[in-house]
């Protein structure tokens, strides 16, 4: 589907609950782009009750090689990126499914760092839910964020060393955030993802997948 903003578009692949209503979920791509695990990602928020998008920020381009998928992530503009997530956010506000009219973002891998990013730009973001965020180019204002955040990592993670996600913890705090930070003993990025077997965690994948939807009955309704 396209979502439009400003003069512009996006597109985005948008699930609905059964119900036809619920609070809106962004979900934001990991670095392969919008791929069939990421679409299936927001299905299960819609199985779950929420209107979920996740937008194309590749818009069209995905891939499976580690090598094209960093070149795709780091040629990312980030005043550009920024005006689609601010769209995003503002379309998915304004969606007549969107009700209670509250909104949370998640994100995997790159996705994760755009989801605080997003948070830390745009006060319409009620809960920001992190999955082995990173990104070197966003970086977001940590004082500015009003939403509820979870972090959720791997301790051998090698994109994401543990002492850089205690200090974030620590900086949220120390700014007055709620904030709740939990590091998987002995698992990899991209533990969540079940289409990559080599680090796929079932059940630390499981209890992740509850804690988001616990972080978000609490801020969402």
């Amino acid at each position: 589907m396209q979502i439009p903003y400003n003069e512009s578009s996006i597109d985005g692949y948008l699930a609905l609950p059964k119900s036809g209503q619920g609070p809106g979920v962004i979900v934001l791509q990991e670095w392969w782009g919008l791929v069939p695990h990421i679409k299936d990602v927001a299905d299960r928020f819609a199985s779950a009750g929420y209107v979920a998008l996740a937008p194309d920020l590749y818009h069209g381009e995905s891939t499976t090689s580690p090598d094209q998928a960093g070149k795709l992530m780091m040629s990312l503009n980030i005043a550009q990126t920024q005006k689609e997530l601010d769209g995003v956010i503002d379309f998915l506000s304004n969606h007549s499914s969107v009700s209670p009219k509250k909104i949370a973002t998640v994100g995997f891998c790159m996705g994760g760092q755009l989801s605080l990013y997003a948070a830390s730009k745009n006060d319409k973001v009620n809960a920001c839910v992190i999955f082995y965020g990173i990104h070197p180019h966003f970086e977001p204002d940590l004082a500015n964020i009003k939403a509820a955040v979870l972090g959720l990592y791997a301790e051998n993670d090698p994109f994401v060393p543990v002492e850089s996600v205690k200090k974030l913890e620590e900086t949220l705090k120390s700014h007055g955030k709620t904030v709740e930070i939990k590091i998987y003993a002995g698992l990899d990025h991209a533990f969540f993802n079940d289409s990559r077997e080599q680090v796929y965690n079932k059940e630390a994948a499981e209890d992740a997948w509850q804690r988001v939807l616990k972080l978000y009955k609490e801020h969402l309704y």
